[in-house]
């Protein structure tokens, strides 16, 4: 009896290894699928990216989002936060996809993945529309140059502009209206920002100059070990900028097609 309970013992033990092996496949083939809904991060106030107006979130990155999210075939849980709590929200699974003009450097790489860059930033000038005498960064030299306090523009026109000393305003509506106003000769100031003022309160009194100084890109932030989905985000980025959706909705924000 003994060896007979024995041999049914093992006959059972085998049965559940291939069944919990079975169930082991089924899971390992499943990790490569994408989920119905993903958690989304964004800023709330970074014009024209994404900021509230209302009642509603709206903006580059979320129209960009949704249009990227119609082409995986996804839908998203749109969850909004300070800037500085995207990237430990990553880190901690909170979040599985932020976008809010994230920067893509070296050091962050190390705690997130990104996507294909999918916008340029850096620094922009603002002229006066009748203005004829500023066309690029050497034509700012002993000028006054409105710009944000404590910006990183600021200090880029301390360190790189002869004889420019900032025109340093706390609010940034403030920099703009000393351009309009003339008291300042220009501003200097992220270039989304500045293109977006140009493009709705002063498309009348306000043009860029000059190229796009100290480039950056933006890329979409994910949590790590999401290979699958970078890679079906990067697929549907691709496909809208061959498709013409993305320069839609590039214009729709900034006023122009991207160069």
């Amino acid at each position: 009896m003994k060896k007979k309970n024995w041999k049914r013992l093992s006959t059972v033990l085998l049965m559940v290894t291939v069944l919990v092996g079975l169930a082991a496949c089924g899971d390992s083939s499943a990790d490569g699928e994408l989920k119905d809904t993903y958690t989304v991060a964004t800023d709330t106030s970074f014009v024209p990216f994404e900021f509230k107006e209302d009642g509603d979130y709206v903006g580059f990155d979320i129209d960009l989002i949704n249009a990227l999210a119609d082409e995986v075939g996804f839908k998203i849980d749109l969850e909004t936060t300070n800037f500085d709590g995207i990237i430990p929200g990553l880190q901690t699974g909170s979040f599985d996809i932020a976008l809010a003009g994230i920067g893509i450097t070296e050091e962050r790489k190390k705690s997130i993945d990104y996507s294909d860059p999918y916008y340029e930033s850096g620094l922009r000038i603002g002229v006066s529309i009748d203005n004829e005498d500023i066309d690029g960064m050497e034509d700012l030299e002993d000028k006054t140059v409105a710009t944000r306090l404590g910006s990183t523009s600021s200090a880029y026109i301390k360190d790189n502009i002869d004889g420019a000393e900032p025109n340093e305003y706390e609010q940034l509506d403030q920099a703009y209206l000393a351009v309009e106003n003339g008291s300042a000769d220009a501003i200097l100031y992220d270039a989304p920002n500045v293109a977006y003022y140009i493009q709705t309160k002063g498309e009348d009194s306000m043009k860029m100059v000059g190229d796009l100084y100290e480039a950056e890109d933006y890329g979409i932030a994910f949590a790590k070990d999401q290979d699958d989905l970078v890679e079906a985000v990067n697929e549907a980025l691709a496909t809208l900028k061959d498709n013409g959706k993305y320069d839609e909705i590039y214009e729709k924000w900034f006023g122009e097609k991207p160069e």
